[in-house]
């Protein structure tokens, strides 16, 4: 299944111009199989995304993008926002308390330097990278974002073999240019959140650029 793992939409995303409809009916156009909405520091009640799933046909789920001191965390399974999870130990504490699950998402953000001059300066960001406290909790690292460039994700992949961790896709869509780019490949059937944690836990998964069929 092709799952789109990181969506915005408004206004529950203040920064996005996607409707949940418009968004829903373009990723099934882009061919996915599924989407999920993870909104910044905002959750979907069930009620709503049972709602748009039998409107459209279409399988869309609830995550959530918390924003840590350490970076922004795709999470998976949680129903409310809890104070203290701007630290990511209580964030993660919480997680694990409830079975869900977590992603890094552009890793590249803040840790990526905007000009290097050789390898041993990269392989120095990539190191420093390696140690953001908050990644020791992530069950993967966001390898490729739909809204990063080539060079910013080339560092999240380097980034997720440097650690031996696996690299989900999301296209962090806020507009309709970004929907279909990239989207996560997953091996299994999943039919609801909880086979989602299960498939993210078990690391039955790859990034997929979607670029080429992408038809704007």
């Amino acid at each position: 299944m092709l799952i789109d793992l990181h969506a915005h939409t408004w206004p529950r995303s203040h920064d996005s111009v996607l409707s949940p409809d418009e968004l829903v009916v373009r990723a099934k156009q882009a061919g996915l199989d599924a989407i999920v909405f993870t909104e910044h520091d905002t959750l979907w009640d069930e009620a709503s995304i049972r709602a748009l799933c039998e409107k459209h046909h279409f399988l869309v789920l609830a995550g959530v993008e918390i924003s840590t001191d350490e970076g922004h965390m795709l999470v998976f399974g949680i129903d409310k926002y809890v104070f203290g999870m701007h630290r990511s130990e209580e964030l993660a504490r919480y997680v694990e308390a409830v079975g869900g699950a977590m992603v890094a998402a552009h890793p590249y953000r803040r840790q990526m330097p905007w000009y290097i001059r050789n390898e041993e300066e990269y392989e120095q960001a990539l190191e420093r990278a390696a140690r953001n406290p908050a990644y020791r909790f992530c069950d993967a690292l966001e390898e490729l974002n739909g809204r990063g460039s080539d060079r910013e994700n080339a560092f999240s992949k380097r980034l997720c073999e440097r650690m031996g961790m696996p690299g989900t896709a999301g296209t962090d869509s806020h507009a309709i240019q970004d929907i279909g780019r990239c989207a996560t490949y997953f091996e299994r059937e999943i039919h609801d959140v909880r086979d989602l944690i299960r498939e993210i836990k078990a690391g039955r998964f790859y990034a997929v650029d979607l670029r080429a069929r992408v038809a704007l």
